[in-house]
């Protein structure tokens, strides 16, 4: 069961990542971009979960996803500051 849940949140992760960058493709809003990239590294951060738990049992991949999510947070807030920087 935990499998199916691990699978699941990585796959809405993906949904969302690409909704937002669909979005950003055909709307060219910068903050589209910016959470789609935050979505991509959610995805995979739930992928290495996946394989941490379910292909690796004994393995460790804690401070890799930390890193992951952390890039994709920053890659966010970096978004959010610039395109307000932009406006004024």
């Amino acid at each position: 069961m935990a499998a199916f849940v691990y699978i699941l949140c990585a796959l809405t992760s993906a949904v969302c990542a690409g909704l937002l960058l669909n979005s950003y493709r055909r709307t060219a809003l910068r903050l589209l971009f910016w959470s789609g990239a935050c979505f991509v590294c959610f995805a995979v951060a739930n992928v290495m979960l996946f394989v941490e738990k379910i292909v690796l049992p004994h393995g460790d991949l804690l401070l890799w996803r930390n890193l992951v999510v952390l890039v994709g947070l920053v890659l966010l807030i970096f978004g959010l500051i610039w395109d307000t920087e932009k406006k004024q």
